[in-house]
């Protein structure tokens, strides 16, 4: 019985009648489906592009796992907790640090600047600075003076080269200095290489050192401050995140993963892809609008001929299921077609590029676009069942006109 519902569904929808009122509104209800589903698949996918451009810039030299130390008790664990970490299942590599904001001077130019001391094998293996390297070599342990790393933006604004030498000044000391008028623990040192990651936190603002020099200058004598961690998946840092918290006190250590690190940017991208999802399903809706018009207005023009389909037999459910068929077909086919329409326009950008940027002011020549299945599974069925629940006033109201009534008076 589906089966002919289903036909007959089919046969309205491609009946070659006149050009009347009513197929022009059928025309635009699928016109307006497409567009809508077009523009959601176009807009998703430059929303998915940027995302993940973003996340690339934002955990370029982040950790995948982050865990510190939050008190006296868990610091006193990182040595016995580092045997734990090397037993990760998909961990690829991890390094202690220690972290803090002082000084930076190179002639007449003082700068503050986050200072991260980690060993030259964090450097590349945690961190993957090696990737990013813009000029020069990453420092090492070994060097007489100490050696730094910072981002290439620093380094031009502060006007320094590779080789060049500048101070660190250390707050670390900074009762004493101000209390018993004692000198600032300072620290000469020597820019040994720049990065690039186009991530401005670490471009901008911070300076890779020793770990040995990097606990005197912030005062962490020979603890350190926690161990970053890179796993061979990103995707599983909060299953690791998970594991970890089952044999860690809180109270002791802070875990967090590269999403935690970022987690008011990552929530603002959420919160602007549903923003845009839910204003542009608008556009389906209007379309949707006209569905329910065209059906309605398709049971008046067709009251005689549910008329005497009921009078040769058939049940009002039968009968509205037809007119669900036809709002499904009417969905269907603007879907299609507006998955159609959003991969040309995904693949004119893709090949040729029709929406450039300059690369001067962007850290991109072109807009990102990036497609992803779900959006397709989401976004379709979306359209679809929209389509369907418009077909739904006009089929019941099919399903109870009257047989003797409709044929007496058509």
């Amino acid at each position: 019985m589906n089966k002919l519902a289903f036909f007959v569904a089919l046969r309205y929808a491609h009946s070659k009648r006149k050009l009347n009122f009513i197929t022009i509104i059928s025309i635009l209800s699928t016109l307006g489906i497409a567009i809508g589903v077009a523009a959601l698949i176009i807009v998703l996918s430059v929303f998915n592009g940027f995302s993940s451009l973003v996340t690339s810039f934002m955990i370029s030299l982040d950790p995948h796992v982050r865990v510190e130390a939050v008190s006296n008790t868990g610091t006193a664990q990182l040595d016995s907790l580092q045997s734990k970490i090397k037993l990760i299942n998909g961990m690829s590599s991890y390094t202690p640090y220690v972290s803090g904001k002082l000084m930076l001077r190179a002639g007449a130019d003082m700068r503050v600047v986050n200072l991260k001391g980690t060993t030259e094998k964090g450097l590349s293996s945690v961190y993957e600075v090696n990737k990013y390297l813009a000029d020069g070599k990453i420092f090492s342990d070994n060097s007489v003076t100490p050696g730094i790393m910072m981002g290439s933006i620093l380094a031009d604004y502060i006007g320094l080269s590779i080789g060049d030498t500048c101070l660190l000044i250390s707050p670390s000391n900074l009762e004493a200095v101000i209390g018993q008028g004692a000198l600032p623990l300072v620290s000469k040192v020597v820019l040994r290489g720049t990065f690039y990651s186009k991530n401005n936190e670490y471009d901008v603002s911070t300076v890779f050192i020793s770990l040995e020099e990097g606990q005197r200058l912030l005062g962490f004598d020979d603890n350190i401050q926690g161990y970053d961690i890179r796993l061979k998946e990103m995707d599983e840092a909060a299953n690791i995140k998970e594991s970890m918290q089952s044999y860690m006190n809180e109270s002791d250590f802070s875990i967090k993963t590269w999403h935690d690190l970022h987690s008011d940017m990552f929530s603002v991208m959420v919160i602007e892809r549903w923003a845009a999802y839910m204003l542009l399903m608008l556009i389906i809706i209007v379309a949707v609008f006209n569905i329910l018009a065209s059906l309605t207005m398709t049971v008046i023009e067709k009251k005689r001929n549910i008329g005497i389909m009921r009078t040769m037999g058939m049940t009002p459910q039968l009968i509205k299921r037809i007119y669900l068929f036809h709002g499904f077909i009417v969905g269907v086919i603007g879907t299609i077609a507006g998955f159609g329409l959003g991969l040309f326009v995904y693949w004119l950008q893709v090949t040729f590029i029709i929406y450039p940027l300059d690369a001067t002011k962007f850290k991109i020549n072109a807009l990102p676009v990036q497609l992803q299945f779900t959006d397709f599974l989401v976004v379709g069925a979306a359209a679809i069942g929209l389509s369907l629940i418009a077909a739904l006033i006009p089929a019941n109201r099919a399903s109870k006109i009257d047989a003797l009534e409709a044929i007496r008076w058509e």
